[in-house]
Order: structure tokens, then sequence, then C-alpha cells
């Protein structure tokens, strides 16, 4: 017969095993909305970052930067700087067919040459062991006698010294003399078959004899290349430090913060002297010298974007699943930072390209000899008598640096969120 001692003792087991019940569908819950906020914040990054076209069917973008692409076009000047910056970059890269001191094409007895490509020796007109100079008077005759040439449209490239113009050098450009004192030089005179325009200074000549256009179109290739090298490997280092900052946070960030306020500290120009100073100037020494200082520009942003994330549920969820720092860092937070470093990327290349022709100008940068734009302003200042040297120079850098700082602007209003998310 029970008693009510063993009532007692059996209500209050059944309450215990009740609680330890509840207890442990409480944690079993808690881990599935962990587990579900985790994975409904990757399928909803997916869903945002691509859209996976059904079979047959063309891939397309995300809403989001279809948004986007629509908020970039709607900058008309930014969506057609970038068009116009895209065509003179092309251009630039295609100098070698644009403007250069060697035919594109070459037949010479029945056979087919590529001078653009292949560096013939001169021997394989009827002339020496030589590199082949093109614009020999010689070699012209032979070559138009068992065959022909096809000449870009300027035949003079950045290093090219015209030895036939009229007047001491810094020349002004072709167009402004008359036809008979620009053929002067020549051996018949306004007769002669390389008075064409393919031989005109059209924008004149430097100190040198070189052709101004032609060193305009590869210090312009130069300064893009260079621009865009120096941006995308400090942006790779920037990135990275930054988001090692910005989710470890603690002594990690504070030690970091600390080592770049010093290294910052540094004194580039001075640097660059004191290497000038037992080292010629080239282009991989420059850039190492530069990339060293300018990795810390995005630092600050992808720090302040992984320590904004970094504690937002999905993280958590994350990290309660056992999913590793690096895949987190890697997957979650990356993604978000970008849009935020995207915005400045137009902005350091017009930095990188603003100190590339700044030291040219000093004459720190670039080895003598090479097409530069800060270079050829450094001319226009020394020949004040040549005003087409300083003004072509700073047209061609102005042009560039301001299609860069639109194009810039487009880009920040596409990424904005107000109006992407909006």
């Amino acid at each position: 017969m029970a008693t009510d001692s063993d009532s007692d003792a059996g209500s209050a087991k059944y309450e215990t095993g009740s609680g330890g019940h509840e207890a442990g569908g409480y944690e079993a819950e808690s881990r599935e909305r962990s587990r579900a906020a985790y994975f409904e914040a990757a399928v909803t990054d997916d869903r945002e970052a691509f859209v996976v076209p059904a079979k047959g069917s063309k891939a397309r973008l995300s809403p989001i930067n279809q948004r986007r692409l629509v908020n970039f076009k709607a900058n008309r000047r930014g969506y057609w700087s970038l068009w116009i910056f895209l065509v003179l970059f092309v251009m630039a890269m295609l100098a070698e067919f644009l403007t250069n001191d060697r035919p594109i094409l070459v037949s010479y007895n029945g056979e087919l040459l590529a001078p653009v490509f292949v560096d013939y020796p001169e021997e394989k007109f009827g002339g020496f062991l030589a590199v082949t100079d093109y614009r020999d008077p010689f070699i012209q005759e032979e070559i138009s006698a068992n065959g022909w040439m096809l000449w870009p449209p300027v035949r003079y490239s950045y290093r090219s010294v015209n030895n036939d113009i009229p007047v001491p050098a810094p020349a002004p450009p072709s167009w402004t003399m008359d036809k008979e004192k620009r053929c002067s030089r020549y051996p018949l005179g306004a007769e002669d078959p390389n008075c064409v325009m393919g031989n005109w200074n059209w924008l004149g000549t430097d100190d040198q004899g070189r052709d101004v256009l032609a060193r305009l179109v590869y210090g312009f290739r130069i300064s893009v290349l260079f621009g865009l090298a120096l941006t995308l490997a400090s942006s790779v280092i920037g990135i990275a430090a930054g988001a090692v900052q910005g989710y470890y946070g603690g002594w990690t960030d504070l030690l970091f913060q600390r080592f770049i306020e010093i290294w910052t500290a540094v004194p580039t120009l001075y640097l660059i002297l004191i290497v000038s100073s037992f080292l010629v100037p080239g282009f991989w020494t420059l850039f190492t010298i530069l990339l060293a200082f300018s990795w810390v520009a995005l630092v600050g942003v992808v720090r302040a974007e992984f320590l904004r994330g970094r504690n937002l549920e999905y993280i958590s969820a994350a990290r309660a699943l056992g999913v590793s720092n690096p895949v987190i860092m890697w997957r979650h937070l990356l993604p978000n930072a970008m849009v935020a470093t995207l915005t400045f990327m137009p902005f350091i290349l017009n930095g990188s390209i603003s100190t590339l022709t700044a030291l040219d100008f000093l004459g720190f940068g670039l080895p003598p000899g090479s097409a530069s734009l800060g270079e050829l302003l450094a001319q226009g200042k020394n020949n004040l008598q040549a005003p087409w040297l300083g003004i072509t120079g700073f047209m061609v850098i102005s042009l560039m640096l301001s299609l860069l700082i639109f194009i810039g602007e487009a880009v920040r209003d596409a990424f904005d969120p107000r109006k992407s998310l909006g």
C-alpha cells in the first residue's frame, strides 16, 4: 500500500525528470536555431552573390548586383568615363601597332615577316649582322624593290630619335610648318617618299628629338600598368592585414595599429632618395618601395567592417558549429568588407599614378629614357620655349586622373546601400 511519502518521492522524481527533459530540449532547440541561422545566412549570401542559371538558360547577375549595375549606369559621367578610359587603355596596350619605328608586316622575296614581334638581323635584307633599322633609306629601298612594308600610323617608338627635323630640338609639331620646311632635311626635299604623314611629329619632339606623341602613348601605358599593379598588390596586403586586425581584435589589433602608426611615419620620399643613391631606379625597385608603404590605405576600412561583422548572429552561429576562423573570414566577412573596399579602388589607382608621375617629375622615378609622363612635364619646365611639351603632358595626365575620379564616383554610387538595397 503506497504511503504519502512514496507519492511525494515519485512526484519529485517525475518533476526532476521533466525538468531535465525540458532543459535538454531547450539546448537542442538552441543548437537547431544556431544551425538554422548559420545555414540561412550562408544560403542568403549565396543568393546575393550569384544566381545559378537553369539548364539551357544564360547566366545572370543577382538582383542586388543588377541594381548596382543600374546605379552605375545612372551616373552618366562615370559610365562614359569608364568607356573612354577602356578605349584609351586598349589603344595604349596596342601601342606597338599604332606608333612604332618598325613595320607591322614586311613582305620580302615572297616571305612574310613580322618585325613588330621578331628582331630580324640586317643581313636578311642585304646588310650587316646587326638589328635592322627600318628607317634606313637603304633598307627601305631594298624591301620596296623586293616586296612591301605595312607601317603603323606613326613611325616612331618612344625611344626613336628623329634626325630629320628641320629645326633644333625640341621641334614644334610638324603640322605648324609648311611642306618645304618640313621636308628640307630629306634628300629629295618635298618630293622625298619618306616625307609623308607617318613621319610627322604630330605633337613635336622633346629636347632629344624623340616623338612626343609616341612617348605619351607609351607613358600612358606604363603609368596605368604600374598603378594597377601597385593598387592590386597593396589592396591584397591591406585587406589581409585589416581582416586579421578586425576579426581577432584585442592585442592583435592593438599591436598592428601601433606598428602601422610607426610605419606610416617613415618618410617615403627620403627612403627613395637613399635607395637611389646606391641603386639605379627601376620599375621593380620603385614598385617594391611604394608597395611597402601603400598597403596601409585599406587597412582601416577593412578592419572596421570586420569589427562590425564579427559579432553578428550568423557569425556566432558559425563559431558554435565549429566552422574554422579562416572559413568565416573568407566566406562570410570578406564579401561584406569588399563592398567598401571596391569603392576606394579607383581613388587608390589615381593616387598610385599620381605618385609615379610626381617621382618621375622630380627625377627619382623610372630610369632615364623610359616613357614617362612626369619626365615630359619636367622637360616642359626646363624648356619654356617649347610649350607643347608641358601642355600635352599636363592634358594627358589631367584627362587620365579625371576619368578615374569620375569612375570612382560612379562605383561609389553603385555600391551605396541606400541605393542598392532600397
